[in-house]
């Protein structure tokens, strides 16, 4: 695949796997030259559950190289930050002690922006979900948890309960714990790409396993296609967008789930405790890869009417929702291309 990025690969499977790094991970490379003063380089590796690739245009092979190393760099110190698998990154000290001292500034930042996007979503994105998830998680062969467990894992959700001043964080409750996967990936993508612009690199495209994130133009001079994926897995694609700068990320529940019936899986409503099952994907448009990501779950959560309705409000935001039959939502400026086959 060359341009285009499938928009929700794997996308579901990293969620849960919550940003494990991959250590000593290979990087592939290809470059081309485009024309006397432009090459195309591509780099991929597995990191974050799946495989990151960046494709950029730039003067040299060298330099495309350089810029897409430093970025790679850069996104592997912040998985050491967010991933619940590090037992010295900054999210496993929070759920471990339910207080974090001296928080890295990217930490208190996605936090922060995380407890905004609860405020804006009234309560539909939540962070502090985490105990509900492990629930679910550890629920031995696939059977759903009992009423009452399930009462006690929700009596420990709330983001109103978590309290960030000066990088110190507070969770309020014994036993609260906080999962920033629907939102932290979207950042690590965003970080990416402020790498390769301080290398002067002002056409890219980053594929973060479903997390997608374009400025410019691609070696054609067009804007980059990136294609939606099939939610039931038959091989074609429900639609396909051109995107010169911005982002899009997509939300499923369609490859990780926690019972037989598949009715439960990472998504979470933090009000009921239950997964959504009206929606099948959603993808959204937006400026920035992480707002894409947060809103990508919010609109999940949604009924799917509610979703894109909800969506199509926000500046510079759109949003593809298949729901569970298959049916298409789109907002209105939603920039469909022919679906590819």
């Amino acid at each position: 695949m060359d341009e285009t990025a499938h928009v929700a690969r794997k996308l579901s499977a990293l969620v849960d796997m919550g940003f494990e790094r991959v250590n000593a991970s290979p990087v592939t490379t290809e470059a081309a030259r485009i024309d006397r003063k432009t090459h195309k380089v591509t780099s991929s590796r597995p990191a974050m559950g799946t495989l990151v690739s960046v494709s950029a245009l730039t003067r040299s092979q060298d330099l495309g190289e350089e810029a897409i190393g430093s970025a790679f760099m850069e996104m592997d110190r912040l998985i050491g930050v967010f991933s619940r698998f590090d037992g010295a990154s900054a999210v496993s000290e929070l759920n471990g002690t339910g207080r974090l001292r001296g928080a890295p500034p990217e930490f208190s930042h996605v936090l922060s922006q995380s407890m905004l996007y609860h405020e804006l979503t009234g309560g539909a994105f939540d962070v502090s979900v985490e105990p509900v998830v492990d629930l679910f998680r550890s629920c031995s062969e696939g059977s759903p948890p009992l009423d009452h467990e399930l009462l006690e894992a929700l009596e420990l959700v709330g983001s109103r309960r978590i309290a960030l001043s000066r990088g110190t964080v507070d969770l309020e409750r014994s036993g609260m714990r906080v999962t920033l996967d629907g939102i932290a990936k979207g950042h690590i993508v965003d970080a990416i790409a402020a790498v390769l612009e301080r290398h002067k690199i002002k056409s890219y495209l980053i594929d973060g396993g479903g997390d997608v994130r374009v400025s410019g133009r691609n070696e054609r001079r067009q804007p980059w296609t990136i294609a939606v994926q099939d939610p039931s897995k038959r091989g074609q694609f429900p639609d396909t967008i051109h995107l010169g700068n911005g982002a899009v990320a997509t939300s499923g529940s369609y490859e990780v789930y926690f019972d037989r019936e598949q009715e439960h899986h990472h998504i979470v409503n933090s009000k009921t405790g239950k997964s959504p099952i009206l929606s099948q994907s959603v993808s959204v448009i937006a400026p920035s890869t992480m707002a894409a990501d947060a809103l990508a779950t919010t609109a999940f959560v949604m009924e799917p009417d509610e979703g894109v309705e909800f969506i199509g409000r926000l500046p510079g935001c759109e949003c593809l929702i298949v729901d569970r039959d298959g049916l298409q939502l789109k907002t209105r400026g939603w920039k469909s291309v022919a679906p590819v086959h």
